[in-house]
């Protein structure tokens, strides 16, 4: 699905990167890379709580889509978690800045 055109800027991307080691930074570097995160693929030996890093994340900020989807063998759709090409390329910028690299 195309993305949507904005008739406004987004704001800025002002979001808390979280603590270095923990599920939610591993789902975060997962997202900047421009996977998309279903609870299958994230991986059953990291535990069934996708879900709730996602609640962490978008608490710290981050605005993640959620777009529900069809998987073979499920009756019910399945959230599949993403982040937009505006907001990886802003957080690219602002991790260049937070390690003292020029944007």
């Amino acid at each position: 699905m195309p993305e949507q055109l904005e008739l406004l800027p987004p704001p800025p991307l002002c979001a808390t990167w979280p603590s270095t080691g923990t599920f939610a930074a591993e789902v975060l570097s997962r997202l900047l890379r421009g996977e998309r995160l279903t609870q299958p693929s994230f991986g059953p030996e990291r535990g069934w709580r996708l879900a709730a890093y996602v609640f962490e994340l978008q608490t710290l900020g981050w605005s993640i889509v959620s777009t529900p989807v069809r998987t073979p063998g499920r009756a019910r759709a399945i959230a599949e978690y993403s982040l937009s090409a505006p907001t990886i390329r802003a957080a690219r910028r602002m991790r260049g800045k937070r390690n003292g690299a020029a944007s």
